[in-house]
């Protein structure tokens, strides 16, 4: 039933609200909202204090670690449209053999951040270095092209817990799966080597580099070579 109200002055005009008006007034009303939501550009001016997370890279090359910190700026804050946005990047070490490209990459990388837009590109581009020396092993078996692409998987983390990066992690599934064929091979190297030592580490002594995820985590397992890192596996 519609309500009834009582017109208490007289009426000067009167406009029909149709379906199409409705429409109208609801897209205006959002685009006003949109343009009060900022977004990460050049012209987005520093605050005093940024939010930051330092990042600590140990390699074989150096005794000395490298310090990877990335700040972020908080655009819209306290709103639903708030974001966490990297703003700029720092690499600090001891050792100043690489200081100059260090330098230069800190200069670049900031600047690409307060471009704004997808960044994310940055990370493919810096994991594609390859030094002509020769990559290393990281602890736990994951090999490094280079100390530019170890900068880049950095940021890359740090990326994923901002939510720009989607995280890809393991399944529940996935990872029972791998715990189950990690113990099924241990089982039998243990049958194989009963009565002998073995080197104990984060994943099997002879196991073999994954195509997947650079990590020497692939073993055979019933005539199927499957990685014990990322779940790859040649059989599907």
């Amino acid at each position: 039933m519609t309500e009834m109200k009582k017109i208490e002055k007289p009426i000067v005009g009167y406009q029909v609200i149709t379906p199409e008006k409705r429409a109208e007034e609801a897209k205006a009303k959002e685009e006003a909202e949109k343009a009060d939501i900022v977004h990460m550009h050049e012209a987005v001016q520093r605050p005093e204090v940024l939010m930051g997370s330092t990042y600590k890279i140990k390699t074989p090359l150096s005794e000395h670690a490298l310090y990877v910190t990335i700040n972020d700026i908080i655009l819209n804050e306290g709103t639903e449209h708030e974001q966490r946005r990297p703003y700029e990047i720092f690499i600090n070490s001891k050792n100043m053999e690489h200081f100059q490209w260090v330098v230069a990459l800190t200069l670049l990388i900031s600047a690409v951040f307060r471009k704004g837009g997808d960044i994310t590109f940055i990370v493919d581009e810096l994991r594609a270095v390859f030094d002509p020396q020769g990559g290393y092993f990281k602890r736990g078996g994951k090999f490094m092209p280079s100390l530019v692409a170890e900068i880049g998987e950095v940021i890359e983390s740090h990326l994923k817990t901002i939510g720009m990066i989607e995280d890809e992690s393991l399944s529940e599934h996935q990872q029972a799966l791998i715990k189950e064929k990690r113990a099924q091979y241990e089982a039998r190297k243990a049958a194989e080597n009963s009565g002998t030592e073995t080197d104990k580490g984060d994943f099997p002594p002879d196991a073999q580099l994954c195509n997947k995820c650079n990590t020497k985590a692939a073993i055979i397992m019933d005539g199927c070579l499957t990685c014990l890192n990322c779940g790859d596996s040649k059989c599907g």
